[in-house]
């Protein structure tokens, strides 16, 4: 039925390749496309003779347009899902929209090089208008908006879970439950244990400087901006237990600004314990959360690239991740003149993850959303032209495929709230 490329084979797209292996109704044909082709290949190898999908491989530099295009216009794509690196979405939207191809991601743009004086110059002025400091921001996939219209395409932005099903939990609960909803905090509990004293659940890069960074939350029309770990709060999350978490800046917040008519306060806590709180910070202390380059005996380094080599791999935990993740929304609103809470969660197992598709729930939780946001793409579930944040399209479908795709819900209709 339908052709997708799918830019990136690392933790996260194996999950999105295994699932679209499952889903091969609707996934014909892919094709996994990455630097380095051996990975694509022995994907392809372990998946071969288990699925009705045909798959073929191909070598690609996500950084270069040129060869994007090149491989799209060999290929020809009913719709390209990113699952490269955060870095890369700028240059896979300028290869869709050359070749006028739907465009699907999880992770909205982040600049590699934070100093390039073009790329700080816009970064500062957003950070004086808007009031927060995070490296990464919609803005930049949102200037596509005309172009994509006028091209006749879509970009999904934003289909892992947070930012996505989060998202889409957002737009179900506004649909079904509530008149108006005032506050939503989004909760993202992981209770597993790979054995490391120290290791990140995904991208090390990605991910450290996500969580050293300040936090900051939306709240009565404009940003609030806090030091990084300053606010703490406990919750019991349900099959995990009792967890602290803390408040982090993170992207859907943006679009959940924007897309749910009168919010009134949108938070996001993560939860972390204290050995990792303690080496992430002695990494920061001497230096290795760096982005810029130093000299080393002569050569180039780049702190944090180092570290990410140093660390393990994060697509090595699954065989040895036990626990779970909890992941959802606690909602505050109205209905009917009356004030309600919810909190719409999915728990998802390690051990059972890594038995389906050999993968630990991080990468899980982030790869089925993005095979089922590349489904409503392709199927048309989902229509449009112009750039899109999942929100913004009816939940109901989606919702369904969650179930359907190993990440079931559950709407909690007295939920414990966050202080």
């Amino acid at each position: 039925m339908a052709r997708l490329l799918i830019v990136g084979c690392g933790g996260v797209a194996s999950v999105a390749i295994h699932k679209c292996c499952q889903n091969s109704d609707v996934f014909t044909e892919i094709c996994i496309a990455s630097r380095t082709l051996s990975k694509c290949d022995a994907l392809k190898d372990k998946l071969s003779g288990k699925t009705n999908t045909v798959i073929t491989t191909a070598k690609v530099d996500a950084d270069n347009v040129d060869e994007l295009v090149s491989l799209i216009e060999s290929y020809k794509p009913d719709a390209v899902l990113n699952l490269a690196l955060p870095y890369q979405d700028l240059t896979i939207m300028d290869a869709c929209l050359k070749t006028k191809v739907n465009y699907i991601d999880t992770a909205n743009y982040e600049a590699e090089d934070t100093e390039n004086p073009e790329w700080r110059a816009i970064y500062e002025k957003r950070c004086k208008e808007k009031g927060f400091s995070a490296y990464f921001d919609y803005s930049w996939q949102w200037n596509y908006q005309k172009a994509y219209k006028d091209a006749g395409i879509m970009a999904l932005l934003g289909t892992g879970f947070d930012p996505g099903v989060t998202s889409v939990f957002s737009a179900y609960a506004l649909k079904h439950y509530f008149d108006e909803i005032d506050t939503i905090d989004i909760l993202d509990c992981n209770g597993g244990d790979h054995g490391y004293p120290f290791a990140t659940n995904f991208n090390p890069e990605i991910n450290l400087r996500e969580v050293s960074a300040p936090g900051s939350y939306w709240e009565d029309g404009h940003w609030v901006e806090i030091p990084a770990m300053s606010i703490k709060r406990e919750y019991d999350f349900p099959q995990v237990g009792m967890k602290d978490m803390y408040l982090l800046h993170h992207e859907e917040i943006e679009s959940l600004a924007k897309n749910i008519p009168g919010i009134k306060r949108i938070r996001f806590f993560m939860t972390f314990g204290q050995s990792y709180l303690t080496h992430m910070k002695c990494l920061e202390n001497v230096g290795m959360l760096r982005t810029d380059p130093v000299e080393v005996n002569g050569v180039s380094v780049v702190p944090i690239q180092l570290l990410k080599e140093l660390l393990p791999d994060p697509a090595t935990l699954g065989p040895r991740t036990v626990g779970k993740t909890n992941i959802g929304c606690i909602f505050h609103g109205k209905k009917d003149g009356k004030e309600k809470n919810i909190y719409i969660y999915n728990v998802c197992d390690h051990q059972e993850c890594y038995k389906e598709v050999e993968s630990q729930a991080i990468s899980y939780t982030t790869g089925v959303p993005a095979m089922i946001g590349a489904m409503m793409v392709v199927t048309g579930a989902w229509k449009g032209t112009g750039v899109f944040n999942v929100e913004e399209f009816d939940p109901d479908p989606y919702m369904e495929a969650l179930n359907r795709w190993g990440l079931p819900w559950v709407v909690d209709e007295n939920p414990a709230t966050v202080e």
